[in-house]
């Protein structure tokens, strides 16, 4: 028999239910959630904008190491050494030159450079006379001792007669030939006596000619 009471869901009158701890605890912790916030955000600066860190920045504490060219070695300087200029050859001053032979006729001539201890060349035209028309080196130009000068002559060469040179001395042949325009040829050598020479003595010649002197032991 029952008493006229009739409890719902099976659970005793003056206790909660299960689900009223679940509950309690599930608002706890949305409270507390709200708190939180609500304190955060009333301690964080409100015109502060969150700081980002920038992508160029680097984040590993290591410092960005920045390309710097280095600084160029200094230019060395060598010191300037004493500065030498090679002189220019300075001429040689000579009061030797060529004298003025142009009209003289042309043994003159010869005798004048042979006084100037020049060399002498000459060269017969085939004009007439014997006088010098011209010379090279020129009249006045400096020249050193022993310079050949070559000296036209008007006119050809004169003729001379071939002296007797058998038995003379062969050193000594050369300046006698030399006195008359002739010049000597060794075929034989130039030591001892004139044996023999072609043209032979009393021949008639010319100026610049040649005589072919045969020298060698003289013969008894």
């Amino acid at each position: 028999m029952s008493d006229g009471h009739t409890l719902s869901d099976g659970a005793a009158p003056g206790r909660p239910g299960r689900a009223s701890p679940v509950l309690g605890g599930a608002l706890a912790l949305v409270l507390l959630a709200s708190v939180g916030a609500t304190v955060g955000w009333l301690l964080a600066d409100p015109g502060e904008s969150p700081t980002v860190p920038s992508a160029a920045t680097p984040t590993t504490g290591v410092p960005s190491r920045s390309t710097v060219p280095a600084p160029a070695p200094p230019a060395t300087t060598r010191p300037a050494g004493p500065r030498t200029t090679s002189p220019a050859p300075s001429r040689t001053s000579s009061d030797l030159t060529v004298p003025a032979l142009v009209g003289t006729d042309f043994e003159k001539a010869r005798a004048e450079l042979r006084d100037r201890k020049l060399s002498w060349r000459l060269v017969f035209g085939s004009g007439s006379g014997r006088d010098v028309v011209r010379t090279d080196p020129a009249s006045g130009t400096p020249v050193a001792r022993g310079t050949t000068v070559h000296v036209y002559v008007a006119g050809p060469a004169p003729q001379v007669e071939v002296p007797d040179l058998v038995d003379d001395d062969c050193a000594d042949v050369a300046e006698d030939l030399g006195e008359r325009g002739l010049y000597p040829r060794y075929p034989t050598g130039r030591a001892g006596t004139v044996t023999a020479q072609v043209p032979a003595a009393g021949a008639t010649a010319r100026w610049n000619d040649q005589v072919a002197v045969s020298c060698g032991e003289e013969q008894d």
